[in-house]
Protein backbone atom coordinates (compact mmCIF):
# COMPACT_ATOMS: atom_id res chain seq x y z
CA UNK A 1 0.00 0.00 0.00
CA UNK A 2 2.64 2.09 0.53
CA UNK A 3 3.92 2.16 -2.85
CA UNK A 4 0.61 2.72 -4.20
CA UNK A 5 -0.12 5.99 -2.22
CA UNK A 6 3.49 7.04 -3.92
CA UNK A 7 1.23 6.35 -6.81
CA UNK A 8 -1.44 8.49 -6.25
CA UNK A 9 0.52 11.68 -4.68
CA UNK A 10 2.47 11.51 -7.73
CA UNK A 11 0.10 11.45 -10.03
CA UNK A 12 -1.40 14.08 -8.08
CA UNK A 13 1.28 16.36 -7.83
CA UNK A 14 1.78 16.20 -11.53
CA UNK A 15 -1.54 17.28 -13.14
CA UNK A 16 -1.84 20.30 -15.10
CA UNK A 17 -3.96 22.99 -13.78
CA UNK A 18 -5.25 25.90 -14.99
CA UNK A 19 -3.60 27.95 -12.71
CA UNK A 20 -0.33 25.69 -12.64
CA UNK A 21 1.18 23.50 -14.63
CA UNK A 22 3.37 20.53 -12.64
CA UNK A 23 6.66 21.93 -11.67
CA UNK A 24 9.28 22.29 -14.27
CA UNK A 25 12.17 24.75 -14.97
CA UNK A 26 9.94 26.74 -16.46
CA UNK A 27 12.41 27.31 -19.20
CA UNK A 28 14.90 25.69 -21.54
CA UNK A 29 18.23 25.83 -20.24
CA UNK A 30 20.42 24.66 -23.33
CA UNK A 31 23.66 24.82 -21.87
CA UNK A 32 22.40 21.15 -20.05
CA UNK A 33 20.74 19.58 -23.23
CA UNK A 34 21.34 16.03 -23.00
CA UNK A 35 23.30 14.14 -25.38
CA UNK A 36 20.24 12.35 -27.27
CA UNK A 37 23.08 8.75 -27.45
CA UNK A 38 23.93 6.69 -25.06
CA UNK A 39 27.38 5.29 -25.70
CA UNK A 40 29.52 2.95 -23.59
CA UNK A 41 33.20 3.91 -23.67
CA UNK A 42 35.76 1.78 -25.33
CA UNK A 43 33.08 -1.14 -26.34
CA UNK A 44 33.95 -2.96 -29.59
CA UNK A 45 30.79 -1.18 -32.03
CA UNK A 46 29.71 -3.94 -34.36
CA UNK A 47 27.48 -2.07 -37.35
CA UNK A 48 24.57 -3.23 -38.59
CA UNK A 49 23.62 -3.43 -42.17
CA UNK A 50 20.23 -3.61 -43.43
CA UNK A 51 17.84 -4.22 -46.24
CA UNK A 52 15.57 -1.53 -47.61
CA UNK A 53 12.91 -4.41 -48.70
CA UNK A 54 10.03 -4.98 -46.11
CA UNK A 55 6.77 -6.24 -46.76
CA UNK A 56 3.21 -4.71 -47.69
CA UNK A 57 1.84 -2.53 -44.32
CA UNK A 58 -1.50 -3.98 -44.58
CA UNK A 59 0.25 -7.43 -44.52
CA UNK A 60 1.27 -6.90 -40.78
CA UNK A 61 -2.14 -8.03 -39.27
CA UNK A 62 -1.90 -10.86 -40.92
CA UNK A 63 1.43 -11.82 -40.65
CA UNK A 64 1.16 -15.31 -40.33
CA UNK A 65 1.10 -14.82 -44.32
CA UNK A 66 4.93 -13.40 -44.10
CA UNK A 67 7.71 -15.86 -44.12
CA UNK A 68 9.28 -16.04 -41.12
CA UNK A 69 13.26 -14.67 -41.26
CA UNK A 70 15.90 -16.76 -39.37
CA UNK A 71 17.64 -15.05 -36.24
CA UNK A 72 20.95 -13.84 -37.89
CA UNK A 73 22.87 -10.33 -37.28
CA UNK A 74 20.89 -8.71 -40.42
CA UNK A 75 17.54 -9.82 -38.87
CA UNK A 76 18.40 -7.77 -36.06
CA UNK A 77 19.72 -5.31 -37.72
CA UNK A 78 16.27 -4.92 -39.88
CA UNK A 79 14.28 -5.25 -36.06
CA UNK A 80 16.49 -2.37 -34.77
CA UNK A 81 16.44 -0.18 -37.91
CA UNK A 82 12.88 -0.19 -38.19
CA UNK A 83 11.79 0.36 -34.52
CA UNK A 84 14.45 2.38 -32.72
CA UNK A 85 16.75 3.69 -35.42
CA UNK A 86 16.84 7.20 -37.25
CA UNK A 87 14.17 7.61 -39.26
CA UNK A 88 15.60 11.09 -40.99
CA UNK A 89 17.79 14.07 -40.15
CA UNK A 90 15.88 17.28 -40.14
CA UNK A 91 17.64 20.53 -41.09
CA UNK A 92 17.01 24.23 -40.77
CA UNK A 93 18.59 27.57 -40.65
CA UNK A 94 22.23 25.66 -39.87
CA UNK A 95 21.41 23.02 -37.32
CA UNK A 96 20.41 19.70 -37.72
CA UNK A 97 18.47 17.09 -35.52
CA UNK A 98 17.44 12.98 -35.59
CA UNK A 99 14.01 12.16 -35.91
CA UNK A 100 13.45 8.32 -34.55
CA UNK A 101 11.15 5.54 -35.63
CA UNK A 102 9.84 5.63 -32.11
CA UNK A 103 7.75 8.28 -30.84
CA UNK A 104 9.22 10.24 -28.21
CA UNK A 105 7.78 13.29 -26.37
CA UNK A 106 9.51 16.59 -27.35
CA UNK A 107 12.33 14.47 -29.41
CA UNK A 108 13.87 13.63 -26.52
CA UNK A 109 14.10 10.13 -26.62
CA UNK A 110 14.43 8.61 -23.25
CA UNK A 111 14.63 4.73 -24.32
CA UNK A 112 17.52 2.52 -24.12
CA UNK A 113 17.54 -0.83 -25.98
CA UNK A 114 19.68 -3.91 -25.16
CA UNK A 115 20.07 -7.01 -26.86
CA UNK A 116 20.88 -10.60 -25.18
CA UNK A 117 21.00 -13.06 -27.92
CA UNK A 118 22.73 -16.36 -28.74
CA UNK A 119 25.85 -17.16 -30.77
CA UNK A 120 25.46 -16.06 -34.48
CA UNK A 121 27.79 -15.18 -36.88
CA UNK A 122 28.26 -11.33 -37.14
CA UNK A 123 28.01 -10.58 -33.22
CA UNK A 124 29.85 -13.01 -31.20
CA UNK A 125 30.74 -16.41 -30.99
CA UNK A 126 29.22 -16.42 -27.47
CA UNK A 127 25.85 -15.65 -26.54
CA UNK A 128 26.06 -12.18 -25.96
CA UNK A 129 24.77 -8.48 -24.08
CA UNK A 130 24.24 -5.81 -26.63
CA UNK A 131 23.56 -2.24 -26.70
CA UNK A 132 22.20 -0.56 -29.71
CA UNK A 133 23.43 2.78 -30.86
CA UNK A 134 20.96 4.49 -33.17
CA UNK A 135 22.98 7.68 -34.53
CA UNK A 136 25.66 4.48 -35.69
CA UNK A 137 23.49 1.78 -36.32
CA UNK A 138 25.53 -0.65 -34.71
CA UNK A 139 25.63 -2.90 -31.34
CA UNK A 140 28.30 -2.27 -28.63
CA UNK A 141 29.00 -5.29 -27.23
CA UNK A 142 29.28 -5.26 -23.70
CA UNK A 143 29.72 -9.62 -22.36
CA UNK A 144 30.06 -12.71 -23.71
CA UNK A 145 28.57 -14.98 -21.56
CA UNK A 146 30.54 -18.58 -20.91
CA UNK A 147 26.27 -20.51 -21.35
CA UNK A 148 24.37 -22.12 -23.61
CA UNK A 149 21.32 -20.18 -25.24
CA UNK A 150 18.54 -22.06 -27.44
CA UNK A 151 19.26 -20.67 -30.58
CA UNK A 152 15.97 -18.95 -32.45
CA UNK A 153 15.42 -16.89 -29.71
CA UNK A 154 16.71 -13.65 -28.22
CA UNK A 155 15.59 -10.73 -25.71
CA UNK A 156 15.18 -7.23 -25.86
CA UNK A 157 15.68 -4.97 -22.98
CA UNK A 158 14.33 -1.74 -22.58
CA UNK A 159 15.25 1.06 -20.37
CA UNK A 160 14.46 5.12 -19.79
CA UNK A 161 16.75 7.62 -18.65
CA UNK A 162 14.71 9.65 -16.90
CA UNK A 163 17.06 12.47 -17.06
CA UNK A 164 16.63 13.31 -21.06
CA UNK A 165 13.02 13.96 -20.15
CA UNK A 166 13.65 15.94 -16.77
CA UNK A 167 15.54 18.99 -18.17
CA UNK A 168 12.45 20.02 -20.17
CA UNK A 169 9.56 18.85 -18.14
CA UNK A 170 10.94 18.51 -14.44
CA UNK A 171 8.13 16.52 -12.42
CA UNK A 172 5.92 15.35 -14.89
CA UNK A 173 8.60 14.23 -17.35
CA UNK A 174 8.36 10.27 -15.77
CA UNK A 175 4.76 10.32 -17.44
CA UNK A 176 6.42 10.84 -20.74
CA UNK A 177 9.10 8.31 -20.19
CA UNK A 178 6.61 5.28 -19.69
CA UNK A 179 4.64 7.01 -22.72
CA UNK A 180 7.68 6.63 -24.97
CA UNK A 181 8.50 2.95 -23.15
CA UNK A 182 5.15 2.03 -24.96
CA UNK A 183 6.18 3.30 -28.35
CA UNK A 184 8.90 1.86 -28.32
CA UNK A 185 7.30 -1.34 -27.10
CA UNK A 186 5.10 -1.34 -30.26
CA UNK A 187 7.75 -0.25 -32.63
CA UNK A 188 9.84 -3.19 -31.87
CA UNK A 189 6.47 -5.57 -32.31
CA UNK A 190 5.53 -3.43 -35.15
CA UNK A 191 9.41 -4.00 -36.74
CA UNK A 192 9.19 -7.55 -35.70
CA UNK A 193 5.98 -8.32 -37.66
CA UNK A 194 8.11 -7.24 -40.60
CA UNK A 195 9.98 -10.44 -40.25
CA UNK A 196 7.19 -12.65 -39.56
CA UNK A 197 8.16 -12.49 -35.81
CA UNK A 198 5.70 -12.63 -32.66
CA UNK A 199 7.02 -10.37 -29.77
CA UNK A 200 5.71 -11.96 -25.91
CA UNK A 201 6.08 -9.49 -23.03
CA UNK A 202 7.72 -11.53 -20.32
CA UNK A 203 6.63 -10.93 -16.51
CA UNK A 204 9.77 -10.45 -15.42
CA UNK A 205 10.78 -8.52 -12.31
CA UNK A 206 12.61 -4.82 -13.32
CA UNK A 207 15.14 -5.86 -10.45
CA UNK A 208 15.88 -8.81 -12.60
CA UNK A 209 15.97 -6.86 -15.67
CA UNK A 210 18.59 -3.87 -14.37
CA UNK A 211 20.81 -6.28 -13.41
CA UNK A 212 20.74 -8.46 -16.87
CA UNK A 213 22.11 -5.24 -18.78
CA UNK A 214 24.48 -3.97 -15.67
CA UNK A 215 21.83 -0.88 -14.87
CA UNK A 216 22.25 -1.75 -11.21
CA UNK A 217 26.25 -1.06 -11.38
CA UNK A 218 25.46 2.71 -10.55
CA UNK A 219 29.14 3.71 -10.75
CA UNK A 220 29.44 3.04 -14.24
CA UNK A 221 26.47 6.10 -14.47
CA UNK A 222 26.43 9.60 -13.79
CA UNK A 223 24.33 9.58 -10.44
CA UNK A 224 21.71 12.22 -12.12
CA UNK A 225 21.39 9.83 -15.22
CA UNK A 226 20.41 6.70 -14.32
CA UNK A 227 18.85 4.13 -16.53
CA UNK A 228 15.76 2.37 -15.16
CA UNK A 229 14.55 -0.88 -16.38
CA UNK A 230 11.38 -1.04 -18.04
CA UNK A 231 10.49 -4.41 -19.70
CA UNK A 232 11.98 -7.55 -21.65
CA UNK A 233 10.56 -8.53 -24.75
CA UNK A 234 11.17 -12.48 -25.72
CA UNK A 235 11.29 -12.75 -29.98
CA UNK A 236 11.12 -16.36 -30.68
CA UNK A 237 10.14 -19.45 -29.13
CA UNK A 238 12.08 -21.60 -26.22
CA UNK A 239 11.32 -24.52 -24.41
CA UNK A 240 13.13 -23.27 -21.18
CA UNK A 241 14.66 -20.01 -20.29
CA UNK A 242 16.52 -18.26 -17.29
CA UNK A 243 18.32 -15.26 -17.27
CA UNK A 244 21.90 -15.11 -17.72
CA UNK A 245 24.22 -13.54 -15.13
CA UNK A 246 26.01 -10.50 -15.96
CA UNK A 247 29.19 -9.70 -14.25
CA UNK A 248 30.51 -6.10 -13.68
CA UNK A 249 31.37 -4.88 -16.87
CA UNK A 250 33.88 -2.53 -17.53
CA UNK A 251 32.51 -0.12 -19.65
CA UNK A 252 31.71 3.19 -18.28
CA UNK A 253 28.19 5.40 -20.12
CA UNK A 254 29.30 8.38 -21.28
CA UNK A 255 28.11 11.51 -19.17
CA UNK A 256 24.96 13.35 -21.26
CA UNK A 257 24.71 16.50 -19.47
CA UNK A 258 27.72 19.09 -17.72
CA UNK A 259 25.25 19.47 -14.76
CA UNK A 260 21.54 18.55 -14.10
CA UNK A 261 18.68 19.80 -11.75
CA UNK A 262 17.40 17.14 -9.22
CA UNK A 263 13.85 16.27 -8.90
CA UNK A 264 13.61 14.00 -5.80
CA UNK A 265 10.11 12.68 -7.00
CA UNK A 266 11.48 11.50 -9.91
CA UNK A 267 13.37 8.78 -8.05
CA UNK A 268 10.34 8.23 -5.47
CA UNK A 269 8.33 6.98 -8.15
CA UNK A 270 10.42 5.30 -9.83
CA UNK A 271 11.19 3.17 -6.96
CA UNK A 272 7.99 2.81 -5.95
CA UNK A 273 7.17 1.51 -9.38
CA UNK A 274 9.52 -0.93 -9.63
CA UNK A 275 8.39 -4.80 -9.32
CA UNK A 276 7.10 -8.04 -11.33
CA UNK A 277 6.15 -6.48 -14.69
CA UNK A 278 2.24 -7.68 -14.99
CA UNK A 279 0.47 -9.49 -18.21
CA UNK A 280 -2.98 -7.51 -18.65
CA UNK A 281 -5.58 -9.59 -20.45
CA UNK A 282 -5.38 -9.20 -23.88
CA UNK A 283 -8.12 -8.36 -26.29
CA UNK A 284 -9.29 -10.70 -28.97
CA UNK A 285 -10.39 -8.60 -31.53
CA UNK A 286 -10.85 -9.51 -35.36
CA UNK A 287 -8.95 -7.15 -37.33
CA UNK A 288 -10.28 -5.11 -40.61
CA UNK A 289 -7.62 -6.02 -42.87
CA UNK A 290 -6.67 -2.88 -44.13
CA UNK A 291 -6.84 -1.91 -48.50
CA UNK A 292 -3.30 -2.54 -50.00
CA UNK A 293 -0.95 -0.01 -48.59
CA UNK A 294 2.91 0.91 -49.41
CA UNK A 295 5.80 -1.07 -47.94
CA UNK A 296 5.59 -1.20 -44.12
CA UNK A 297 9.27 -0.01 -43.66
CA UNK A 298 8.46 2.98 -45.73
CA UNK A 299 5.70 4.14 -43.59
CA UNK A 300 7.42 3.70 -40.62
CA UNK A 301 9.60 6.32 -41.60
CA UNK A 302 7.45 8.82 -42.73
CA UNK A 303 5.80 8.79 -39.56
CA UNK A 304 6.28 12.01 -38.08
CA UNK A 305 4.62 14.03 -34.48
CA UNK A 306 2.51 16.84 -36.35
CA UNK A 307 3.20 20.80 -35.26
CA UNK A 308 0.43 22.12 -37.35
CA UNK A 309 -3.32 20.93 -38.34
CA UNK A 310 -4.86 22.15 -41.10
CA UNK A 311 -8.86 21.73 -40.25
CA UNK A 312 -9.66 19.73 -42.77
CA UNK A 313 -11.92 16.06 -42.29
CA UNK A 314 -11.33 12.83 -42.90
CA UNK A 315 -13.74 10.16 -44.50
CA UNK A 316 -15.73 7.76 -42.24
CA UNK A 317 -14.02 4.69 -43.39
CA UNK A 318 -10.53 6.38 -42.44
CA UNK A 319 -11.65 7.10 -39.12
CA UNK A 320 -12.98 3.71 -38.48
CA UNK A 321 -9.58 2.02 -39.79
CA UNK A 322 -7.92 4.20 -37.71
CA UNK A 323 -9.71 3.34 -34.44
CA UNK A 324 -9.85 -0.16 -35.48
CA UNK A 325 -5.76 -0.21 -35.73
CA UNK A 326 -5.95 0.28 -31.85
CA UNK A 327 -6.95 -3.02 -31.55
CA UNK A 328 -3.95 -4.46 -32.81
CA UNK A 329 -2.55 -3.40 -29.41
CA UNK A 330 -4.24 -6.67 -27.91
CA UNK A 331 -2.19 -6.21 -24.17
CA UNK A 332 -3.45 -2.94 -23.90
CA UNK A 333 -7.15 -3.73 -22.91
CA UNK A 334 -7.45 -0.93 -19.88
CA UNK A 335 -7.49 1.83 -21.91
CA UNK A 336 -10.55 3.84 -23.50
CA UNK A 337 -10.91 6.83 -26.06
CA UNK A 338 -12.98 9.52 -24.90
CA UNK A 339 -12.69 11.53 -28.65
CA UNK A 340 -13.77 14.88 -29.05
CA UNK A 341 -15.38 14.54 -32.88
CA UNK A 342 -14.98 17.64 -35.21
CA UNK A 343 -14.67 16.76 -38.96
CA UNK A 344 -15.17 13.05 -39.85
CA UNK A 345 -17.92 12.74 -42.77
CA UNK A 346 -21.34 10.89 -41.59
CA UNK A 347 -20.48 11.61 -38.05
CA UNK A 348 -22.12 15.28 -36.11
CA UNK A 349 -19.74 17.08 -34.30
CA UNK A 350 -19.88 15.69 -30.45
CA UNK A 351 -18.21 13.95 -27.40
CA UNK A 352 -18.05 10.25 -28.13
CA UNK A 353 -16.49 6.83 -26.19
CA UNK A 354 -14.93 4.04 -28.22
CA UNK A 355 -14.97 1.62 -26.19
CA UNK A 356 -11.88 -0.66 -26.97
CA UNK A 357 -12.81 -3.67 -24.38
CA UNK A 358 -17.09 -4.44 -24.25
CA UNK A 359 -16.37 -5.77 -20.18
CA UNK A 360 -15.69 -2.04 -19.16
CA UNK A 361 -18.96 -0.60 -20.78
CA UNK A 362 -21.00 -0.92 -17.80
CA UNK A 363 -18.52 0.20 -15.46
CA UNK A 364 -17.72 3.49 -17.53
CA UNK A 365 -21.69 4.24 -18.09
CA UNK A 366 -22.00 3.80 -13.98
CA UNK A 367 -18.61 6.53 -13.80
CA UNK A 368 -19.56 9.11 -16.12
CA UNK A 369 -22.69 11.71 -16.26
CA UNK A 370 -25.80 10.29 -16.18
CA UNK A 371 -27.23 12.71 -19.18
CA UNK A 372 -24.68 10.92 -21.60
CA UNK A 373 -27.06 9.54 -23.85
CA UNK A 374 -24.48 6.41 -25.46
CA UNK A 375 -26.08 6.09 -28.38
CA UNK A 376 -24.72 2.84 -30.08
CA UNK A 377 -22.90 3.66 -32.97
CA UNK A 378 -21.61 -0.02 -33.42
CA UNK A 379 -18.03 -1.39 -33.15
CA UNK A 380 -17.54 -0.04 -29.69
CA UNK A 381 -18.29 3.44 -31.09
CA UNK A 382 -20.92 5.75 -28.50
CA UNK A 383 -21.94 9.22 -28.77
CA UNK A 384 -22.36 10.94 -25.62
CA UNK A 385 -23.51 14.52 -26.38
CA UNK A 386 -23.83 16.60 -29.79
CA UNK A 387 -22.07 19.76 -30.00
CA UNK A 388 -18.87 21.68 -31.07
CA UNK A 389 -16.02 20.78 -28.95
CA UNK A 390 -13.32 22.63 -30.55
CA UNK A 391 -12.39 24.79 -28.16
CA UNK A 392 -13.01 22.17 -25.24
CA UNK A 393 -10.26 20.37 -26.87
CA UNK A 394 -8.34 22.79 -27.49
CA UNK A 395 -8.75 24.53 -23.55
CA UNK A 396 -8.13 20.54 -22.35
CA UNK A 397 -4.94 20.64 -23.90
CA UNK A 398 -3.17 23.24 -22.66
CA UNK A 399 -4.67 25.99 -25.37
CA UNK A 400 -2.83 24.01 -28.45
CA UNK A 401 -4.45 24.88 -31.40
CA UNK A 402 -3.48 21.35 -32.75
CA UNK A 403 -6.24 19.65 -30.85
CA UNK A 404 -9.12 21.98 -32.35
CA UNK A 405 -7.66 21.66 -35.81
CA UNK A 406 -7.46 18.08 -36.02
CA UNK A 407 -10.89 15.76 -37.21
CA UNK A 408 -10.81 14.45 -34.05
CA UNK A 409 -8.86 14.36 -30.62
CA UNK A 410 -9.16 12.25 -27.91
CA UNK A 411 -8.29 11.12 -23.86
CA UNK A 412 -7.19 8.24 -23.48
CA UNK A 413 -9.29 6.66 -20.34
CA UNK A 414 -7.38 4.13 -18.26
CA UNK A 415 -8.80 1.69 -15.86
CA UNK A 416 -6.82 3.21 -12.96
CA UNK A 417 -7.75 2.05 -9.81
CA UNK A 418 -8.30 -1.49 -11.30
CA UNK A 419 -5.31 -1.69 -12.36
CA UNK A 420 -3.23 -0.05 -8.98
CA UNK A 421 -5.51 -2.97 -7.14
CA UNK A 422 -4.94 -5.92 -9.24
CA UNK A 423 -1.01 -5.32 -10.11
CA UNK A 424 -0.05 -2.87 -7.12
CA UNK A 425 2.11 0.19 -8.00
CA UNK A 426 3.13 -1.38 -11.05
CA UNK A 427 0.34 -1.58 -13.13
CA UNK A 428 0.58 2.60 -13.06
CA UNK A 429 3.86 1.55 -15.35
CA UNK A 430 1.96 -0.25 -17.34
CA UNK A 431 -1.07 1.36 -18.24
CA UNK A 432 1.62 4.52 -19.87
CA UNK A 433 3.09 1.75 -21.47
CA UNK A 434 -0.30 0.94 -22.75
CA UNK A 435 -1.03 4.10 -23.97
CA UNK A 436 2.24 4.72 -25.48
CA UNK A 437 2.02 1.43 -27.67
CA UNK A 438 -1.70 2.46 -28.72
CA UNK A 439 -0.17 5.68 -29.65
CA UNK A 440 2.40 4.48 -31.80
CA UNK A 441 0.07 2.31 -33.81
CA UNK A 442 -2.32 5.18 -34.07
CA UNK A 443 0.60 7.19 -35.72
CA UNK A 444 1.45 4.22 -37.84
CA UNK A 445 -2.08 3.77 -39.08
CA UNK A 446 -2.47 7.54 -39.52
CA UNK A 447 0.34 7.69 -42.32
CA UNK A 448 -0.73 4.61 -43.85
CA UNK A 449 -3.72 6.83 -44.67
CA UNK A 450 -1.71 9.96 -46.15
CA UNK A 451 -3.03 11.54 -42.47
CA UNK A 452 -1.10 12.70 -39.48
CA UNK A 453 -1.01 12.49 -35.51
CA UNK A 454 -0.16 14.04 -32.65
CA UNK A 455 0.50 12.94 -28.83
CA UNK A 456 -0.59 15.51 -26.70
CA UNK A 457 1.13 14.96 -23.04
CA UNK A 458 0.23 18.55 -22.16
CA UNK A 459 -3.65 18.68 -21.08
CA UNK A 460 -5.80 19.46 -17.95
CA UNK A 461 -6.15 16.50 -16.11
CA UNK A 462 -9.01 17.19 -13.93
CA UNK A 463 -10.68 19.28 -16.53
CA UNK A 464 -10.87 16.58 -18.48
CA UNK A 465 -12.66 14.23 -15.89
CA UNK A 466 -14.91 16.65 -15.13
CA UNK A 467 -15.99 17.51 -18.18
CA UNK A 468 -17.00 13.44 -18.22
CA UNK A 469 -18.87 13.55 -15.26
CA UNK A 470 -16.17 11.27 -13.37
CA UNK A 471 -16.22 11.90 -9.27
CA UNK A 472 -13.37 9.61 -8.39
CA UNK A 473 -10.31 7.46 -9.52
CA UNK A 474 -12.21 4.67 -11.15
CA UNK A 475 -10.40 6.08 -14.79
CA UNK A 476 -8.22 8.72 -15.42
CA UNK A 477 -6.66 10.23 -18.38
CA UNK A 478 -3.14 9.26 -19.41
CA UNK A 479 -2.65 10.15 -22.51
CA UNK A 480 -3.98 12.92 -25.27
CA UNK A 481 -4.06 12.27 -29.31
CA UNK A 482 -4.90 14.50 -32.29
CA UNK A 483 -5.19 12.94 -35.74
CA UNK A 484 -5.82 15.11 -38.86
CA UNK A 485 -3.96 16.55 -41.85
CA UNK A 486 -1.02 18.33 -41.04
CA UNK A 487 0.80 21.81 -42.54
CA UNK A 488 4.24 20.95 -43.58
CA UNK A 489 6.83 23.39 -42.84
CA UNK A 490 8.45 23.27 -46.55
CA UNK A 491 11.58 25.48 -44.58
CA UNK A 492 12.66 22.57 -43.33
CA UNK A 493 14.70 19.85 -45.13
CA UNK A 494 14.72 16.52 -44.70
CA UNK A 495 18.00 13.98 -45.37
CA UNK A 496 18.58 10.19 -45.08
CA UNK A 497 19.94 8.81 -41.46
CA UNK A 498 22.33 6.16 -42.90
CA UNK A 499 24.10 5.99 -45.92
CA UNK A 500 24.77 2.00 -45.56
Amino acid sequence: MKNIAAVLEYHDRTKHRPTRYAASLRYMDWATQPNPYRRYENTPLIPLFFSDTTPPYHLLFENHLLPKAPLCIESISQLLRYSLGLAAIKSHGGSQWALRCNASSGNLQPSECYIIAPAFKGLSNHPSLSHYAPREHALELLHNYNIDMEEGTFLVALSSIIWREAWKYGERCWRYCQLDAGHAIQAIRVSAAMLGWECEILSMDTTDIGALCGLDQYARFDSMEWESPDILIRIGHCTSFSLPTTPLLPYNANRLSPAHHEWPILKIIDTATQGTYPLTVPLTPSRHLPTPSKSSGEIVLKRRSAQMMDGSGITLEQFRQILNASLFCTEASDVHFMMFIHRVEGLERGLYAYVRNQTDLVSLIESMDITFKWKDYGEGLYLLKEGDYRGAAQMISCNQEIAKDGAFSFGMLCHFSKSLETYGAIGYKNLYHQCGSIGQMLYLEATSLGLSATGIGCFLDDEFHALLGLRDQSYQSLYHFTIGRAIIDTRITTLEPYTH
